[in-house]
């Protein structure tokens, strides 16, 4: 196994890609397929990356809805055809600054050790 640090810097990686693609907000969001493919890739790909996360810091981080990031990866990866942008949009706007803060205390834990 991967160190949990890896992945955590790598979903915080996303998230920070993520905000700077929907940085011109919601409208643009739901027009532009340019800005919609690698917003929905940094999601399938940070989702991908708590699923590797050890059990134990898992079950350390109650606060994050472990099975529900990964029910939307499912989505994101095995039903791409019935993704709803506004739904994705949600997530954008308010799960991921949540999640973003999160992450971060994680990686201040692990760090410390």
């Amino acid at each position: 196994m991967k160190d949990n640090r890896l992945y955590v810097v790598h979903i915080l990686e996303c998230i920070s890609r993520i905000e700077q693609y929907t940085v011109d907000g919601k409208e643009l969001f739901i027009k532009d397929s340019k800005t919609q493919d690698p917003v929905l890739r940094n999601l399938q790909t940070l989702a991908e990356a708590t699923q590797r996360i050890s059990p134990t810091t898992k079950t350390t981080h109650p606060e994050i809805d472990w099975g529900r990031i990964a029910g939307f990866r499912n989505v994101l990866v095995h039903d791409y055809l019935g993704v709803n942008l506004i739904r994705v949009w949600e997530v954008v706007e308010h799960h991921l600054p949540i999640m973003k803060q999160n992450f971060a205390v994680i990686l201040q834990q692990l760090e410390k050790g």
